[in-house]
């Protein structure tokens, strides 16, 4: 192909933006315009930027926000823009059929998991969630399903156990940057045939609820503080105490729990912080944060507050 290609980008998240940075960097690549959503209401009613507005600003790129981009006044917007080529990172939309098939090279997502592991809406957080040994990114030319068109690349990175979802998402945003930009020449040449995903090794993945943070100290230790640290910053993680709603930030597995302690128990630990009574193990809590406070160790928490240690969390009704 000679010429820069006519390209536009469809992003909306913080995982977005280097991908975005990486795409508008390439001779090869002219960047039209960047899809993005609108501002929202953010503190005190003041219309807040998402992370790839802000940068698009910043850079001085065209861009079009509409409410719904399946609406018919958007769609004609992009295609009057005439793209050979559209790319996608963390848009957060359903992007219609008639868009899909307007560009002559196709339209790339840059997803963060090792597709057709973990599809849909928050595949980050239960990568951790699952204990998965590794994740990645793929790079796929999207089809009219959700994250099931075929595998252009995927490059793979092992997890270490210890990661947060933000800072999984920020590794995984620079993996994606760089494998756009490894890939892109190759695909634009004509010299990548997409690979089918395997439908059946396919999981699915549902957007987050607020009351999916709620611990469930029926499981295992091992499993609570996979969710500390995969439901960060959204929905978080917490329990309800009878000193209120207690968020967890940070937490080890600790000793077995003994038998006579049951489930659901807030006791002292050993280092005279405070942990909570699994079904296998104590959950040793570090970084704690209690309702309309701030963050602070469970140490600090526990000598405000004495009477929490011997108490149960309260468990919601099912």
């Amino acid at each position: 192909m000679t010429g820069a290609v006519r390209t536009i980008f469809l992003g909306t998240g913080a995982f977005a933006v280097p991908i975005l940075a990486a795409l508008a960097d390439q001779p090869a690549v002219n960047l039209l315009a960047v899809v993005t959503a609108p501002q929202r209401p953010g503190s005190r009613a003041r219309p807040t930027d998402p992370p790839v507005a802000a940068w698009a600003t910043e850079h001085g790129l065209s861009m079009l926000r509409p409410d719904r981009l399946r609406a018919p006044d958007a769609v004609a917007q992009v295609a009057e823009l005439q793209p050979e080529l559209l790319v996608l990172a963390d848009y957060g939309q359903i992007v219609p059929s008639a868009l899909l098939d307007l560009p002559t090279l196709g339209a790339l997502n840059v997803h963060p998991s090792l597709l057709p592991r973990h599809r849909g809406a928050t595949p980050i957080p239960n990568a951790i969630l699952a204990g998965d040994a590794e994740t990645g990114v793929t790079l796929m030319r999207m089809d009219a399903g959700l994250d099931s068109g075929p595998v252009v690349a995927q490059w793979r990175a092992a997890l270490s156990g210890t990661e947060t979802a933000p800072e999984l998402e920020g590794e995984l945003a620079d993996l994606g940057a760089r494998l756009l930009v490894a890939t892109l020449p190759h695909w634009l040449a004509g010299e990548i045939e997409p690979e089918v995903q395997e439908e059946r090794a396919a999981t699915m993945t549902r957007p987050l609820r607020r009351e999916d943070g709620r611990l469930d100290p029926s499981q295992t230790a091992a499993a609570l503080e996979r969710q500390v640290r995969a439901y960060q910053p959204w929905p978080g993680s917490f329990v309800e105490t009878s000193a209120g709603r207690l968020t967890l930030w940070s937490a080890r597995v600790g000793e077995a729990r003994p038998k006579d302690v049951a489930v659901g128990t807030l006791l002292r630990a050993p280092d005279a912080g405070m942990a909570l009574a699994a079904a296998d193990a104590m959950l040793e809590l570090d970084d704690v944060q209690p309702a309309g406070g701030r963050r602070m160790s469970a140490a600090e928490l526990l000598r405000g507050r004495p009477a929490l240690a011997g108490s149960s969390v309260i468990i919601a009704a099912p």
